[in-house]
């Protein structure tokens, strides 16, 4: 299974940064910046539930281009800004993190957890489906969640990022 994911709210100028990156290299310098600052206020660590959050939100694969618009923006959806196969930078443009964050305010535990239980094929899946990986997936998916309530508020962009 790949790496731990990580969600940025990002500022509109930040974005245009990271728009304007003419590389990989050069995007990679702007997200350890972004690292290595840590404002707390502005991330949400997904650890490795985001891989399972991924599917609950989409059609159950883990494709970038699988499920539908907004919930499908939530981790891999949206522009795919580093294009080596060895990290992902997935950027959500405000207008579309206000539609992720209004998509995603009515979930509950309920909700997601029938989701879970039916989108996710445990033949394809990398976790151990199950009761302890639900609650793990829960409990990071409402970070996620909050941090797109929270850039919606602030007219922000999100990325998401996760090395392979």
């Amino acid at each position: 299974m790949a790496g731990r994911g990580v969600h940025f709210a990002i500022s509109p100028e930040l974005m245009d940064r990271l728009l304007a990156a003419p590389d990989d290299a050069a995007l990679m310098a702007i997200i350890e910046t972004l690292e290595v600052a840590w404002d707390t206020e502005n991330i949400a660590e997904s650890d490795k539930a985001w891989n399972a959050i991924h599917r609950c939100l989409t059609d159950g694969s883990l494709l970038y281009d699988g499920g539908t618009y907004p919930l499908d923006h939530v981790i891999c959806g949206g522009e795919a800004l580093h294009k080596g196969d060895d990290f992902t930078v997935s950027l959500v443009q405000p207008v579309q993190v206000r539609d992720v964050a209004a998509a995603l305010e009515p979930s509950s535990e309920a909700w997601l957890r029938d989701r879970y239980e039916t989108l996710i094929n445990p033949a394809e899946y990398d976790g151990e489906k199950g009761e302890d990986d639900f609650a793990y997936t829960w409990e990071w998916f409402q970070g996620v969640r909050d941090l797109f309530r929270h850039a919606a508020a602030s007219g922000s962009a999100v990325i998401f990022t996760v090395d392979a």
